[in-house]
């Protein structure tokens, strides 16, 4: 045996212990660098955890180690400790190592309350101080009533898969020097790195239209939120390139992970355990270059091993989709563009190149101020429309420029031209309610009449052109390049239905192409 074991002994009741062996086989594990292989050799004594029912046919050896050594005296440092702040972690470099971003969709530049510590609408993963990843390590086979003292060690990470009322398999995990471990979920213990809260999508799309549901009470928390507490965790490698991997589920506050009996999970053909979370943990990486050639991908499940399987015929039905062969572009390594879905909350992957592409929020502010330089006017009443500042998101203007949906015109606000039921109006204060559609004086053309709002989030552009498009019927406004590439993206919503959306706001996309170029009208002077 390579290294010293550290496996906890339970006899059973009749005084025996598992002893059925396998062949010597190796785990194919996502990670590249991770090469372990299943302890083959014979045992001079009671050594694994005990397993009620056992039989050659049905489980591995009571202990497997899946690497060929370990140092074990070292526990993994702890999670949330005051040397790994969580919003980003910096070296004592001048230029700490970023590992790319997070954006939460459907957040304009902030949540609706602001962003506060952990809970925000954007992350940075930076490179920690110290390494604080993890990897398998060594597998036990257990009687289901003993799990929770074979899990009382509390910095010893586990995941804990339960097989039936008698049977369980606990899988040891053990510090990894080369990766960087951040965790995401619902939940605001402080292992969490970045808590997510469920998005929902604006009916109306007025307003800053950030669409953060539950943010009020109970901690920031939907009482009804289908985004798991702890839903699930990226590896990043420290040394160049820096991969980042993403796996389904996250460790709790006792490091551990446990996928109960009516959880989806299964042993794999070389005899270990892989599963599936409730709701599931999607991923789609794009087709192609996600600044150059926009165009979607495939949505996948990933496990919590960080295999890539078909999606299930419902988000939380117990039977796994169909494993997916391992190609460059079906994997669980996260590329610029990646979108991961938390049943909830989609959230978007930068890359630092990528990023690199999009404009910051001082080029977006240079962007409105030469809107508003050009002097835009309304063609009826031919007064002079400005945007309002980036951080003026939820109250209309009286300068503000509104838009004709179906044509593009940009007039300025009129109580007029209605041509169905009518709604509330005024030239300012809150947006008057969407009832009913407008016709245009231009073109005669009837459809939605929304005021304009600049897309504040940078991250979620494709490049830093000019903003000449919105997205419809929302109004948000951004590059060319930008709505043509969220328009032809289905983001998952309830339990198997797809839908483009509008990025910045969370709503729904409408007609043929889902979002129209900008008229607007010079000064006449």
């Amino acid at each position: 045996m390579h290294g010293t074991e550290k496996a906890i002994h339970h006899p059973a009741s009749d005084g025996h212990f598992c002893t059925c062996a396998l062949p010597p086989t190796k785990y194919m594990a996502p990670l590249p660098y991770f090469s372990p292989k299943i302890l083959s050799e014979p045992q001079s004594g009671p050594v694994g955890m005990v397993l009620e029912g056992s039989s050659e046919a049905l489980c591995p050896p009571p202990s497997l180690e899946l690497r060929p050594s370990c140092n074990k005296t070292q526990p993994s440092p702890p999670l949330g400790c005051s040397s790994q702040p969580h919003d980003g972690v910096f070296s004592e470099d001048k230029e700490p190592v970023k590992y790319g971003e997070l954006i939460v969709l459907g957040h304009n530049g902030s949540l609706s309350n602001g962003d506060k510590g952990r809970r925000r609408s954007r992350l940075a993963l930076y490179k920690r101080p110290k390494a604080n990843g993890v990897k398998p390590d060594v597998i036990h086979n257990v009687s289901t009533p003993l799990v929770s003292k074979a899990l009382s060690n509390k910095s010893q990470h586990s995941i804990s898969y339960t097989l039936s009322r008698s049977h369980s398999v606990i899988v040891e995990y053990t510090h990894d020097t080369n990766t960087d471990m951040f965790q995401i979920g619902r939940s605001t213990e402080s292992m969490i790195d970045f808590v997510v809260t469920d998005t929902a999508g604006s009916g109306s799309g007025q307003g800053g239209g950030d669409g953060a549901a539950g943010e009020g009470g109970n901690g920031g928390q939907s009482a009804q939120s289908t985004i798991s507490r702890y839903a699930c965790r990226i590896m990043c490698e420290r040394s160049a390139p820096y991969t980042a991997r993403i796996y389904a589920a996250g460790f709790d506050s006792s490091k551990n992970i446990f996928l109960g009996e009516r959880a989806a999970k299964w042993r794999t053909s070389d005899g270990l355990m892989d599963g599936l979370t409730t709701n599931g943990v999607l991923v789609m990486h794009p087709a192609g270059e996600f600044v150059s050639e926009p165009s979607p991908g495939v949505w996948r499940e990933i496990s919590v091993c960080g295999n890539v399987f078909a999606l299930r015929e419902t988000r939380s039905a117990q039977q796994r989709g169909k494993l997916v062969r391992k190609v460059e572009n079906e994997s669980n390594t996260l590329q610029d563009g990646s979108l991961i879905d938390l049943c909830g909350a989609t959230l978007l992957w930068r890359t630092p190149a990528g990023l690199r592409h999009t404009p910051t929020l001082k080029q977006l502010e240079s962007l409105r101020q030469e809107l508003n330089a050009a002097r835009p006017q309304c063609p009826v009443g031919f007064n002079t429309l400005a945007f309002p500042s980036l951080a003026q998101r939820e109250i209309v203007d009286k300068k503000q420029p509104w838009v004709y949906m179906n044509c593009g015109h940009v007039h300025g606000y009129h109580n007029w031209g209605y041509r169905k039921e009518k709604g509330p109006a005024g030239p300012g204060g809150t947006a008057p309610a969407s009832t009913g559609e407008r016709e245009c004086p231009m073109c005669r053309r009837v459809g939605p009449y929304v005021p304009l709002w600049l897309g504040c989030e940078g991250g979620l552009y494709l490049d830093a052109g000019p903003p000449t498009h919105a997205f419809c019927p929302c109004g948000h406004v951004c590059s060319e390049k930008t709505v043509m590439g969220w328009s032809q993206i289905p983001l998952p919503h309830g339990t198997h239905a797809f839908h483009a959306a509008c990025p910045f706001c969370g709503t729904w996309l409408t007609g043929e192409q889902g979002h129209v170029k900008l008229i607007f009208q010079g000064p006449v002077d």
